[in-house]
């Protein structure tokens, strides 16, 4: 088959994909449906609960492995969509549907692009995966598969990047923070505020500027994002709950910026809900980066978090559609975009020197 067949392929899966409903943590269906195209196309592949694998008949333990990877997973529709997210609409150029663009169009793009590749002389292995609860980062999403993998020394994912390599993507970390008091009347001048236990905290944690700036992540950052304290105007609180979205560069690791901070608190308590969210990079002399590169892409930092945090090894985003369009009322991808993907694949895969 040619791009074009393989593209009109590729389309006709994804608007069954689109129109089988595939939120985080409920992805069965989909993935059911993935498998049945797998098996259809003679391609044995495992399972392990929503994620699924396939390799190359010609598999070599002495050869390096490539890995495509892309999510199947969607965020829950947001109100204002116009459209029926779960019915896939074209008009022209355009896909409409939930998932269409994040990161639907980089699944069935990449899958196709596996599947040409198990025909073209390769000297590495390949292996596709698709991965589940990726939107919710969840433990039975990419880091349940991976153990199950064999050795990968490069990975593509297929995020949306305007099909510009990301080559560096920032971490995340979440911490719970805790100020404790005593509850008191207000109107007595009694107990002891939480909220004034963690002000002095708060005020710091918005001033904090970390030293190490990345060239393509910028800096690392963190925000308070929610507050909460207090049960009724007339009573002192006695406890007060915060949250810290942290978003890392390359320079810091998770438990070294937890380990910092705690040290700084004066008066309250923090927890880290997980460190497990790294940031990601890969070199620019990587022998995939160059050959993005010789073809005139522009080498990107992203600052939004993929399964590439939980990937060990080098890996890239790489794939069609838009980020602005995710998780956006009447997200669309356009056809041409996913043919313009298989392409773009199938000639940095083509020669591969790992």
């Amino acid at each position: 088959m040619d791009t074009k067949t393989y593209t009109q392929e590729a389309v006709g899966l994804l608007k069954e994909l689109i129109a089988i409903p595939s939120i985080s943590r409920d992805e069965t269906r989909a993935a059911d449906k993935l498998s049945s195209f797998l098996n259809d196309h003679g391609l044995p592949h495992g399972r392990e609960a929503n994620n699924l694998w396939v390799g190359c008949q010609d598999w070599d333990n002495n050869r390096p492995t490539v890995m495509l990877n892309a999510h199947i997973d969607t965020v829950r529709p947001v109100a204002s969509w116009k459209r029926d997210p779960f019915i896939p609409t074209q008009e022209g150029d355009l896909l409409y549907g939930l998932g269409s663009n994040d990161c639907g169009g980089g699944l069935v793009a990449t899958l196709q692009t596996y599947r040409i590749m198990l025909q073209r002389p390769r000297n590495y292995n390949i292996l596709w995966v698709a991965s589940a609860e990726e939107e919710v980062s969840g433990q039975n999403g990419f880091s349940r598969v991976l153990p199950l993998l064999p050795k990968i020394d490069v990975a593509i994912v297929g995020e949306p990047t305007g099909l510009q390599p990301a080559i560096a993507e920032k971490g995340l970390m979440v911490i719970d923070g805790y100020a404790y008091g005593k509850s008191g009347h207000a109107a007595r001048n009694e107990g002891v505020n939480a909220i004034y236990e963690a002000l002095d905290d708060l005020v710091w944690l918005r001033d904090y500027k970390f030293r190490k700036n990345s060239d393509l992540l910028g800096p690392t950052k963190m925000t308070v994002t929610v507050v909460e304290s207090g049960t009724q105007h007339n009573v002192i609180p006695d406890t007060l709950h915060f949250i810290i979205d942290v978003r890392t560069n390359e320079f810091y690791q998770n438990e070294y910026l937890f380990n910092f901070l705690q040290k700084k608190m004066k008066k309250c308590e923090l927890r880290a809900r997980s460190f497990r969210l790294h940031s990601s990079s890969i070199p620019k002399e990587h022998p995939l980066i160059r050959k993005c590169m010789d073809r005139g892409m522009q080498p990107f930092g992203s600052p939004t978090l993929s399964d590439q945090a939980l990937m060990p090894f080098p890996s890239l985003k790489l794939g069609p559609g838009e980020s602005s369009r995710s998780h956006s009322a009447d997200e669309f991808i356009k056809i041409s975009e996913i043919e313009q993907a298989i392409e773009t694949y199938v000639s940095l895969l083509e020669g591969l020197c790992l």
